[in-house]
């Protein structure tokens, strides 16, 4: 069998069925800011494994294909060991490291989540079983199958599920206890919604928003601007009936737009909504959102009325 043989086998196996594969990426930092002993001293543990995940979630495009089984105490060394159950987030994983990209990633989040980090010096090795991936990054779906072949021994270690629970909650935030049962409302006609009690139906509406009108651009502007940490509630209050958003998918938004700021977490949340609903996205629904996450002000405000006195 010639080399472009044995290249194709090792492209098929990786691309073909249910992908898994382990690797570990041992990390060790300067002295003055030693990730180890961070991990083992209880107040740094959390903020340290928050850095390892954002810094896995850049690396890997999302929060979907991978997850951290264990820390390894691998005295100077702190080792992750990281499980893979998609071919692509480990190849965009591959690129990264071989780019300089992790390293770069872990250093930005180290220097702001980790108190008194100015600048992170980082040595780090990535291995697979017996294989060290470093002397082979040129070589992807040789790097790949070496990952696949090192199937993981152990199921995630409870410290981690315990870690990673807590950052989830983190990310979510408070969670309202649900509205109180009024008693049940008149119907409304279909182009007509309800706010604050008050039908909302030609001529109430100014003449652009005259119906329940499907959300835009417009809706979309304003409601980003506007909602600021209270985005997460309007998701959640959308997601009763949005099954885009519900389960973890709200906390996913969370994680992979944080860095982009308030604004843009809020603008994904609603444009996931228009784009999973349709021609289903409609104002009232949005409002009634906003209603039960008592931001009336906000809804107001996207519906161009004056506040009554």
């Amino acid at each position: 069998m010639d080399i472009m043989d044995e290249k194709k086998m090792v492209t098929l196996s990786v691309e073909d069925g249910p992908w898994t594969g382990c690797a570990v990426l041992f990390l060790r930092s300067c002295p003055a800011v030693n990730l180890l002993s961070l991990y083992k001293d209880q107040q740094g543990k959390f903020s340290v494994f928050k850095v390892l995940k954002l810094t896995l979630t850049d690396s890997a495009g999302g929060l979907e294909g991978y997850e951290i089984l264990k820390l390894h105490d691998a005295d100077p060394l702190l080792g992750v060991e990281v499980k893979f159950v998609d071919v692509a987030a480990c190849r965009r994983f591959l690129q990264s490291y071989g780019s300089g990209a992790v390293q770069q990633s872990l250093s930005q989040h180290a220097c702001r989540l980790l108190h008194g980090t100015q600048e992170l010096a980082l040595e780090t090795q990535l291995k697979a079983g017996t294989h060290t991936l470093d002397f082979c990054l040129d070589d992807l779906e040789l790097c790949l199958q070496h990952i696949h072949q090192s199937q993981p021994g152990r199921l995630r270690d409870d410290e981690i599920a315990e870690l990673d629970q807590q950052l989830q909650s983190q990310a979510l935030g408070h969670i309202p206890q649900p509205p109180t049962l009024s008693q049940e409302e008149p119907p409304v006609p279909s182009n007509c919604f309800l706010f604050q009690k008050r039908v909302f139906a030609p001529p109430t509406l100014s003449p652009d928003l005259s119906e329940d009108r499907i959300l835009a651009a417009g809706d979309l502007q304003r409601f980003s601007n506007g909602v600021g940490r209270d985005w997460r509630k309007v998701g959640r209050a959308l997601g009763k009936n949005c099954r885009a958003l519900k389960g973890p998918a709200i906390d996913n938004l969370a994680y992979e737009y944080e860095r982009e700021g308030l604004y843009e977490q809020a603008y994904q949340l609603l444009n996931r909504f228009i784009q999973a609903e349709g021609r289903a996205a409609r104002l009232g629904r949005l409002v009634r959102a906003l209603e039960d996450s008592k931001l009336t002000s906000l809804a107001e405000n996207i519906l161009d009325i004056q506040p009554r006195e």
